[in-house]
């Protein structure tokens, strides 16, 4: 389990740009197909935008159509919590960055194999390092 980061809003807020302040620690979400990294095909780690922690690798990522950076896999399972959210009249699974607790999005049932899981990713949750 990696070390948790527990910050004030006001430190959120200088530490973040709106729009990740909105989705990581507001439970927000960006458009479909607007996102910096949905497209992205370039080998390296996606890490957590709020505090860094590697969360997934471009060896998992896949073009689910979806309009988000998907992954069929983290990078470790303890990288990510998962929560029951009964937002938006449904149930899902909300994924959250295990070290700072930020929303980074859903996992739902419908990937590919080897896990059959597609955790779709808010782009603005997440910082991209190439290899």
């Amino acid at each position: 389990m990696p070390d948790r980061l527990k910050l004030t809003e006001a430190e959120w807020r200088e530490r973040l740009t709106p729009e990740q302040y909105h989705i990581l620690r507001e439970h927000g979400t960006e458009r479909a197909f607007t996102g910096e990294y949905e497209t992205n095909k370039a080998s390296g780690e996606y890490l957590c935008a709020g505090c860094g922690a590697p969360l997934f690798s471009s060896d998992t990522k896949y073009n689910s159509g979806s309009g988000w950076p998907s992954y069929y896999a983290p990078m470790e399972d303890e990288v990510v919590t998962e929560v029951t959210d009964t937002s938006r009249g449904m149930v899902r699974t909300e994924v959250r960055c295990a070290a700072c607790e930020g929303h980074l999005g859903h996992v739902f049932p419908d990937g590919p194999q080897p896990t059959g899981l597609r955790y779709c990713i808010n782009s603005a949750s997440l910082k991209f390092e190439p290899k």
